[in-house]
């Protein structure tokens, strides 16, 4: 009912100032009739209303994005407050069924296991909400040094893998351009390595999500002409519309309809990966489409020395 509610009031913004510009339009063109032999009132006349129509014009595309930012900020609100009531509960639920139950060691121990995911959900949605404002300060608070990124990359994989409980065949190296795993030859960046690992967790976080019940993501390094690199990640899962590849690195942007919808997320992870790339010198973007199924991202840097 609130979608249908801003869409009403856009339509209504849009129909406002088409109509305002039609008025403009027609006093302009009596102004012009009435004072055609006059050239300086001519002249005034049409720079005036020139004036007023790009007023207009600008008036109510600016209301009509502060509708939509405000309804971003409304669905991230209620993703965000999603993302930590559902947790909350379920940490309630296991401690009171502890509390009013003796229950066996084995079952004790799952539960505290839960309990422990649950925590862990809590406080990855509390990070990235956290994150999403860190990366927008100044450089002066970023640390950067020189550092190999294949073995950032490689540690970020074990840890997507455990998180999600995958098996290694969901998540794996694809060769490329000879720096694949176990080639030798060094892989360094100059950034910050903690900014850099949160972008690297979120881009595969994200793959992952979106792969559905089959997780097959593949993982690359390629080397880029003019000293760049490419860390590419392609999922299998259920793409990515082409009008939304742009839109989704958006801060609080979210796909809608389904199955995007049933996902879990606060749309943040990849507003903070765009940043974080922006921050240091490069650039992401995605694809998705075409005789391979699903979306790859491809995050690029500049390689250290150039």
């Amino acid at each position: 009912m609130r979608v249908i509610s801003r869409r009403k009031t856009i339509i209504s913004f849009l129909i406002l100032g088409v109509a305002s510009i039609t008025a403009a339009v027609a006093l302009n063109i009596s102004w012009i009739l009435r004072n055609w032999r006059d050239a300086v009132l001519l002249f005034s006349g049409v720079v005036f209303f020139l004036l007023i129509i790009a007023g207009l014009v600008l008036n109510t595309i600016f209301l009509i994005r502060e509708i939509r930012r405000n309804e971003q900020h409304d669905s991230f609100i209620n993703a965000v407050t999603h993302e930590l009531k559902t947790p909350i509960a379920s940490i309630r639920l296991y401690l009171e069924t502890l509390q009013r139950r003796e229950l066996e060691p084995a079952q004790r121990q799952q539960f505290y296991g839960l309990m422990l995911e649950d925590t862990d959900r809590l406080l990855g949605t509390v990070e990235q909400v956290l994150k999403a404002g860190q990366v927008r300060m100044a450089k002066a608070k970023r640390h950067p040094v020189e550092f190999e990124f294949r073995g950032l990359v490689s540690e970020c994989m074990d840890w997507a893998l455990t998180r999600h409980h995958l098996p290694p065949s969901a998540l794996y190296w694809r060769d490329g351009s000879g720096l694949a795993e176990g080639d030798g030859a060094p892989i360094k960046v100059h950034g910050d390595p903690e900014e850099l690992r949160t972008a690297v967790e979120n881009i595969l976080e994200n793959a992952i999500k979106y792969s559905g019940e089959q997780v097959n993501v593949a993982v690359q390094i390629e080397a880029l002409p003019s000293n760049r690199i490419a860390l590419r990640v392609r999922d299998r899962g259920i793409g990515i519309p082409a009008h939304e590849l742009k839109r989704i690195f958006k801060r609080f942007y979210r796909v809608r309809g389904r199955p995007f919808s049933q996902t879990k997320g606060t749309g943040l992870g990849l507003f903070i990966v765009k940043s974080i790339a922006r921050a240091h010198g490069g650039r992401v973007f995605a694809e998705s489409g075409g005789s391979i199924p699903g979306t790859t991202v491809t995050f690029e840097l500049p390689r250290a020395g150039s």
